[in-house]
């Protein structure tokens, strides 16, 4: 039988010879004894996957110990030096398919090695290789090696880092799962890079290339020998850690890691991370490797998703609760798209009035969604969704659109105040266009529209997004800071951007009068110097969530000009607007 490798002696005839297998001399000999002598280099494994021999030739070629041919072929792969985590995989799946006797099993270039994957056979009395084991415990393969005049792993890898590409991390996880390492399992560790978009708009694709091509060197210098690492796609890195028994504390390392600055083609780059974490246990049970692969990259996703909803530098553990709140998001996702097709989104509007006068002076539009078996849903519930689907665009253009429109027909100047996303913002251009569009369609003048800008958008985009706003302000539209104070760097973004306003937010005017001792003093304290400092900059200053008339009172005292709350009107339907405005200016007068 071609490719069959006897030890016994003269007696079979040994059809490797012709392929450089060294033939045996006569009488019993020991594999290890004829292995250790051939200028090839030369594995053995059972069928449960374990190498039980393995000669100098091939501790070489493959750049591990010689001793680390003792245990299974895929930590043994896993150690190895000179072989890539893709030219690991290529010659893992070799061995598998021998040893289920599936073809072709021809001599094969991986990794810059020729490698040859057969069956072996041997005496019963031959000498074993580790503790309890002998050659005649069962059927035996053979992996012969020799040096190959180039190298083909490369193919399998991502072209801008050196790492794996997403098809061959799935597949080397998938033969990692067959065969774990250690008692602890496989876990696998899903990197999402916080502020890589910032770093591609602003300074440039080849930046954002350079950012990820660090970021995977310093991912490789965290990681041990034989973890895998691959680019999951974007800038996302996925690594699968064998027999790690804390992965948190892995993805601890990861996170300070890669949260180090960055020197990016002579100028320094700031970024993060944020993990998710699934180990093998908790995806769901036993299934084919490609699938228990792919099902457990999955898991990690979901997890990754709960740590970026928590914030920058987060890491989650994925927990079979998220599958479920995974198909509540994938309904709610459905829905908003189909709400958006069916014009179920409306505007309610909510008065904005002069605090020395008592004045209405205008509205701020309030998006709702009237879902038909929800009811009408609040902003909360839904807005986070569709920034996350990117449908924030479409409907903060409806939004404009619709604004702009219904203040064209209200009485004397009074203005509308539009809320603006941060998604809205990550586009130099389109805001701009968009804030042109509307104001052309409607006929409303410029001076009567405001748009709101909350300063965690200002914080996550910030020069494309002072870029956008300064457009807009050019056309003559105001610009005012949302939810003012509750930020780490309010003061200067005003020193970066002209605003036109500062609300203040709600939360310092609902303490203001809450009985908490020594909190109410403090809002107290940030009512008078937000509204001391928009004083001294010009700028007008609307106190948010009043409710009582003592509130009221309280930041008119400390100097604010406007305010808006449930103590003059909640917000209202579209329909109702013109009997709001109707009623207030007959009780102004």
């Amino acid at each position: 039988m071609d490719g069959l490798l006897t030890l016994d002696g003269a007696k079979r005839s040994c059809a490797g010879a012709s392929r450089g297998i060294p033939r045996p001399r006569r009488g019993r000999v020991s594999a290890g004894a004829v292995l250790d002598t051939a200028a090839q280099g030369y594995l053995v494994f059972d069928a449960r996957l374990r190498v039980v021999l393995c000669n100098p030739q091939a501790a070489r070629l493959l750049g591990v110990a010689r001793q680390a041919g003792r245990g299974s072929l895929s930590r043994m792969l896993q150690e190895s030096s000179t072989l890539g985590a893709g030219a690991q995989l290529a010659l893992m799946q070799a061995a598998q398919a021998a040893r289920r006797g599936d073809g072709p099993l021809d001599a094969q270039e991986i990794g810059g090695l020729q490698a040859h994957v057969r069956p072996l056979s041997a005496p019963a009395d031959d000498a074993p290789a580790t503790p309890g084991a002998s050659l005649a415990d069962g059927a035996f393969w053979l992996i012969s090696l020799n040096q190959a005049p180039a190298a083909t792993g490369a193919a399998q890898s991502d072209a801008l880092t050196g790492v794996a590409d997403r098809g061959t991390f799935l597949t080397a996880l998938g033969a990692l799962l067959t065969d774990p390492p250690g008692t602890d399992g496989v876990t696998v560790l899903l990197v999402d890079l916080n502020g890589f978009r910032t770093v591609n708009e602003t300074l440039g694709a080849s930046s954002g290339d350079e950012l990820l091509r660090v970021v995977a060197q310093r991912l490789r210098s965290a990681l041990r020998t034989g973890d895998l690492i691959g680019r999951a796609g974007g800038d996302q890195f996925a690594v699968a850690a064998g027999g790690f028994p804390r992965p948190d504390t892995l993805a601890a390392r990861l996170v300070e890691l890669l949260g180090r600055p960055y020197l990016i083609e002579g100028q320094v780059v700031h970024a993060s991370a944020s993990v998710g974490i699934a180990t093998a246990a908790s995806d769901g049970g036993p299934a084919p490797a490609r699938a228990q692969a792919d099902r457990l990259l999955h898991a990690a996703g979901m997890a990754l998703r709960q740590a970026k909803a928590e914030g920058r530098r987060t890491i989650c553990v994925y927990h079979p609760a998220m599958q479920a709140d995974a198909q509540a998001r994938r309904q709610l996702e459905a829905d908003l798209r189909a709400g958006l097709a069916l014009q179920q989104f409306e505007l309610f509007y909510q008065p904005q009035t002069a605090l020395d006068t008592g004045a209405l002076i205008g509205f701020e539009a309030l998006l709702r969604w009237r879902h038909p078996e929800r009811g009408l849903v609040p902003p909360d519930a839904f807005i986070p969704t569709l920034e996350a689907i990117g449908l924030i665009v479409q409907v903060g253009e409806w939004v404009l659109r619709t604004a702009c429109c219904a203040a064209a027909g209200w009485p004397g100047r009074l203005a509308v105040a539009v809320n603006v996303s941060a998604v809205q913002l990550m586009s130099q251009d389109r805001l701009p266009r968009a804030v042109a569009s509307a104001l052309a369609e409607s006929g409303l003048a410029a001076d009567r529209l405001e748009l709101e800008i909350t300063e965690s958008a200002l914080a996550h985009h910030a020069e494309i997004a002072l870029q956008a706003l300064q457009a807009v302000r050019s056309q003559g539209v105001s610009v005012s800071m949302d939810d003012f104070g509750i930020g780490y760097s309010s003061l200067s973004q005003l020193r970066r951007f002209p605003f036109d306003k500062i609300k203040i937010d709600r939360s310092f005017v609902r303490d203001l009068v809450a009985d908490r001792g020594t909190g109410t003093a403090e809002a107290v304290a940030v009512v008078r110097a937000i509204a001391a400092l928009g004083a001294s900059l010009g700028l007008t200053t609307t106190a948010e969530g009043v409710e009582t008339l003592e509130q009221q009172r309280l930041v008119r005292a400390e100097g604010c000009t406007n305010m808006q709350g449930y103590l003059v009107s909640r917000p209202v339907p579209s329909g109702d607007v013109a009997t709001l405005i109707a009623t207030m200016t007959q009780a102004h007068h």
